[in-house]
């Protein structure tokens, strides 16, 4: 009897020698439920192989703040048909206010923000956190693959320790999806902004994590500060690497328009000294990446690969990038090199997540224009020419 690990290897190179795969479905289209626009994806895989899939829905309008749910779709097909949408958070009492519109009665909407689920393959429970107004932090969780979801317990308090470097007044999770080491803990990516009240920036970028399932949270050290060549990193990202080290990868408004990247062994502390990577453009847009099993150390990237150019066609310094032309980046050595780069849509495109599915399909859920579209594809559609 063969071993499971070689069983799995078997099945993988399998996967590998098939033919290449490019399937797109539509998963939140904009009016879908009276939603006016549906931003913000994320996306993951549970222990059972459902793909769970959600975003932000701005009932009114597409702005950062208004009335806003997170709404959450499931598929038990790999993401190749999806059940009904549903209303996940925030289920509590409301908290109504939006400081930039006390004026207009703005204080009457429920800003629900940045959602981040992440995995624990230890339990088989999905842990789900979001915001509300971008001041308030909530933790959830579900034990029956996304059908139900328990009631939601404020975690704002794990942020406080933050305020020894930055006396924050606004606080978000992700966006996208948090991750589990080999120890068990899981990860959730956040940044913070100390300005006025409500404005996204000054920034800075670090995690939180939890080595109890999800029970109680903590805060990490800063990883990105907002100092040096570093301007306002906020939006950032994890994944393992072949070491089971933690790779961030961060947002942010500076002159060399790249992607930032830190490394921690534990996901929490001792973060390396931040580096912009030279081939992770930054058009100033929130970005993916993912481990992929097909071999330790691969790696897969999704982001607008476009940069702000003058008449010359010379890149403007901090200069912002339109949302378009995303594409899929694939590194075999934890990210130092990427040298697959494959446009997925050419159009107007801009934030990503990814996820893998048991047979090593990948999924990006993405803002395809107005609309959140998923695309499954394989390692074999990424590497061939088109």
């Amino acid at each position: 009897m063969k071993h499971p690990l070689l069983l799995l290897a078997l099945c993988l190179g399998a996967l590998h020698a098939g033919e290449p795969l490019l399937e797109k479905s539509a998963v939140f289209p904009p009016t879908m439920n009276g939603i006016a626009r549906y931003r913000i994806p994320g996306i993951v895989v549970t222990t059972q192989g459902t793909v769970l899939a959600y975003s932000e829905a701005r009932r009114n309008n597409s702005s950062d703040w208004g009335e806003i749910e997170v709404h959450l779709r499931r598929s038990t097909d790999g993401g190749k048909t999806w059940e009904p949408a549903q209303h996940i958070a925030h289920k509590g009492a409301r908290l109504e206010g939006n400081p930039h519109k006390h004026k207009e009665g703005g204080e009457r909407e429920q800003t629900v923000n940045n959602p981040v689920a992440i995995v624990d393959r230890e339990t088989g429970a999905i842990q789900f956190l979001y915001c509300i107004n971008y001041a308030r932090c909530y933790s959830m969780r579900s034990t029956d693959d996304g059908v139900t979801w328990s009631a939601p317990v404020e975690i704002t308090a794990t942020f406080e320790p933050f305020r020894k470097r930055y006396d924050w007044k606004v606080i978000a999770t992700g966006p996208g999806h948090g991750i589990q080491m080999k120890s068990g803990r899981l990860l959730v990516p956040i940044w913070l902004a100390y300005g006025k009240t409500g404005d996204h920036a000054p920034s800075a970028a670090a995690t939180i994590y939890s080595d109890d399932h999800g029970k109680t949270w903590k805060a990490g050290d800063l990883a990105v500060p907002n100092e040096g060549d570093c301007k306002n990193p906020n939006e950032t990202m994890l994944a393992t690497l072949a070491d089971d080290s933690v790779m961030l990868v961060t947002r942010s408004v500076s002159k060399p328009n790249r992607k930032i990247i830190t490394i921690s062994s534990n996901g929490a502390t001792g973060w390396s000294k931040p580096v912009f990577h030279s081939e992770l453009w930054e058009p100033i847009c929130m970005a993916s990446i993912v481990a992929h099993p097909s071999q330790p150390g691969t790696l897969i990237f999704s982001n607008p690969h476009s940069l702000g150019l003058d008449k010359d066609g010379r890149e403007i310094p901090a200069g912002r990038g339109k949302r378009e032309n995303l594409c899929i980046k694939l590194s075999r050595d934890d990210g130092k090199i990427w040298p697959v780069n494959r446009v997925l849509d050419s159009g107007k495109a801009a934030y990503s997540d990814l996820a893998v599915l048991p047979d090593g399909t990948v999924l990006c859920l993405y803002e395809a224009d107005t609309a959140i579209d998923c695309a499954r594809f394989n390692l074999e559609w990424l590497t061939t020419t088109p």
